[in-house]
């Protein structure tokens, strides 16, 4: 009892224990439509100035806006609504050093390839899918707790998402520099072509595969190579292989209709004949509409993976 506290008062109670803070930082619910609004607000203009004036000054704001801002908004998204309690630091890490080596790895193994041919894309498929999986382990090393069908889909999409923005952003410099200064139109239609097809590729692909690298892992932290594991990236291999060929495929298709005889010509050496003026719907359909299907089996793909694991729907 205090000095001051009248007989028969309550005793006062000490402040309890405080409850501890979540180990994951409170995202505002949304961030991540606020980052694609402000990002396309940004790239706006940008891409307005380098239009009208052909100057190389905003270039680099311009490719690593446009490169990075539907990779960053997907990854916002993955991490708010299932991936919080993976940590800030390991997305990071996933995005920024998986994606690195894996761009790194993928250019130097891919260096000896033949081109161009359909033997090169499924060669560069095989490749880039070997080498994502392989800096995600490379990256899980020392987390020996992450594991389940659920991280992978998370993590592997953020790798993904961070090869798919690096490797935008070298399509994007490759097409604005040319032997005729810089062609703004061409890297204006790579990086809008590359930002609507962002949530269909890479993130897709190695999400699919880390979630079956995670569902074997051992509690010791271990990596399992299983049946399903080699079977899952050979078939996300063969989607990226597709996605690649779409549209020599599409030239070959309107080369078979047209004229049987050029056909087997499409996929050698050389530069493939383009369509004729009457044939360019054609192309267009075959090339959109492979595209979506190859699209479609990937969704249909990472949304079973994901429906298969409780985890998934009870995420914090």
């Amino acid at each position: 009892m205090t000095q001051n506290q009248p007989p028969g008062a309550p005793r006062a109670r000490a402040p309890g224990p405080q409850q501890p803070p979540p180990s994951y930082p409170r995202i505002p619910v949304g961030l991540w439509k606020r980052c694609l609004g402000v990002g396309l607000a940004l790239w706006a203009p940008a891409a307005i100035v380098t239009y009208a004036t052909k100057s190389a000054a905003p270039l680099p704001t311009l490719i690593l806006l446009g490169s990075f801002l539907a990779p960053v908004a997907f990854v916002l998204r993955a991490y708010e609504r299932h991936g919080r309690d993976l940590g800030v630091s390991l997305i990071l890490g996933c995005f920024l050093t998986g994606g690195t080596l894996g761009v790194l790895g993928a250019s130097v193994t891919e260096y000896e390839l033949p081109r161009p041919g359909l033997g090169t894309y499924v060669g560069a498929g095989l490749i880039e899918e070997a080498v994502k999986l392989g800096a995600l382990m490379y990256l899980l090393r020392r987390h020996t707790r992450i594991r389940g069908p659920r991280a992978g889909l998370v993590l592997g999409a953020t790798l993904g998402f961070g090869f798919a923005a690096l490797e935008s952003a070298g399509s994007a410099f490759d097409a604005a520099v040319s032997l005729r200064g810089v062609g703004v139109r061409t890297l204006l239609e790579t990086e809008v072509l590359r930002g609507v097809l962002t949530p269909f590729g890479h993130g897709l692909w190695t999400a699919v595969t880390s979630a079956v690298l995670l569902a074997y892992r051992r509690p010791d932290g271990r990596f399992r190579f299983t049946a399903p594991l080699l079977g899952t990236c050979l078939g996300a291999s063969l989607l990226h292989a597709l996605w690649d060929s779409t549209h020599g495929i599409a030239l070959w298709l309107v080369a078979r209709l047209a004229h049987p005889d050029l056909a087997r010509a499409l996929f050698g050496p050389g530069r493939p004949p383009r369509p004729a003026g009457g044939q360019d719907h054609l192309f267009t359909l075959f090339a959109v509409g492979g595209l979506f299907l190859v699209a479609l089996v990937g969704v249909a793909w990472a949304r079973s993976s994901a429906h298969r694991d409780p985890a998934w729907r009870n995420t914090p």
